[in-house]
């Protein structure tokens, strides 16, 4: 089993493998160091897939590691959150994946249109579902908390808060009061609502350097100069 740990430094964190004759997945674009033995292969996906890459934020190719060694991967001002896969299935956010073991299963699910565009995601919005056994790592904004909701039972977020969800949680976009007239008195719009059984990984507060260098990007620019 590939060991992964969620390391910091400098204010940064990031995630370091060590694998033992094994196979790892990644973002496309995550890694930063690799030593050992390991060799890196993409596979190649089809017509569809590219262009369901090149039209949303979600990447559709994820290369993989196999071999012997250790993998660092980019750091971040924000936060990693790891867990363990046990023959269920998670639908991740657009762009909270960011490695598994090699035995986890990725598949790409795209969200109805209507829901999509009232997001504020477009017509276009794919995302992605993981599989199996195994670890998973996702990226977020901040700590992760882990929320359980019985039958029926909902929860409302005002933004993209929840980063994943098991699949057997209902997902769509809802005003949040009850007319027209006092969803837009009330100033919030319409929120995303998420509907049990089930369980959601939930990032609400942001690290105040991912806040402060998301929101300026010439900020983050100059920082990473000087580092």
């Amino acid at each position: 089993m590939a060991k992964f740990e969620l390391l910091d430094q400098e204010g940064m964190h990031f995630v370091q493998i060590t694998l033992e004759n094994e196979t790892v997945q990644a973002e496309s674009g995550a890694l930063c160091l690799m030593t050992g033995d390991i060799t890196m292969d993409v596979k190649l996906p089809g017509l569809g897939r590219t262009l369901a890459s090149y039209l949303s934020e979600e990447a559709q190719i994820r290369p993989t590691y196999t071999g012997t060694g250790t993998i660092t991967l980019e750091a971040s001002f924000g936060r990693f959150h790891m867990f363990d896969l046990e023959g269920e299935t998670w639908i991740l956010d657009s762009r909270s994946y960011w490695a598994s073991e090699g035995s986890v299963r990725l598949s790409a699910i795209r969200e109805r249109a209507w829901t999509s565009l009232w997001a504020g995601e477009g017509f276009i919005d794919w995302q992605t579902k993981v599989a199996g056994h195994g670890k998973v790592v996702l990226a977020s904004q901040g700590p992760v908390e882990e929320v359980v909701l019985n039958n029926d039972e909902r929860f409302v977020a005002n933004g993209k808060y929840v980063i994943a969800r098991t699949q057997g949680v209902t997902y769509r976009i809802a005003r949040s009061a009850r007319s027209l007239l006092k969803t837009y008195m009330s100033g919030e719009g319409y929120c995303r609502t998420y509907a049990g059984p089930g369980r959601l990984l939930v990032s609400s507060v942001p690290y105040w350097r991912y806040r402060l260098f998301g929101e300026n990007p010439d900020l983050a620019r100059n920082a990473a100069g000087v580092m």
